[in-house]
């Protein structure tokens, strides 16, 4: 039987400096990054109370996102451009 090879979301990935200060240094699946970032966002208090889907950024956040918020659609294109 032929191993199966990771896919996109099981891939250990090395994140950037910015998004390591959320998900630590170590390679990471991006799948696992994503699930860290939530445990961050709800941890911290970060949706918007009016609009559960918008992430208002802290400043640790926003230095991953580059802007003070976004929606939860778009927060994979901005964790994707950290993780290499």
């Amino acid at each position: 039987m032929a191993t199966r090879k990771p896919n996109a979301l099981q891939t250990p990935l090395t994140p950037s400096a910015e998004l390591a200060a959320i998900v630590g240094a170590a390679a990471i699946a991006r799948g696992e990054a994503v699930k860290r970032v939530w445990d961050y966002i709800k941890a911290n208090n970060l949706q918007d109370p009016k609009d559960k889907r918008r992430i208002n950024a802290d400043a640790t956040l926003k230095r991953v996102f580059g802007r003070d918020s976004c929606t939860m659609f778009e927060m994979n294109k901005y964790l994707a451009q950290h993780l290499k």
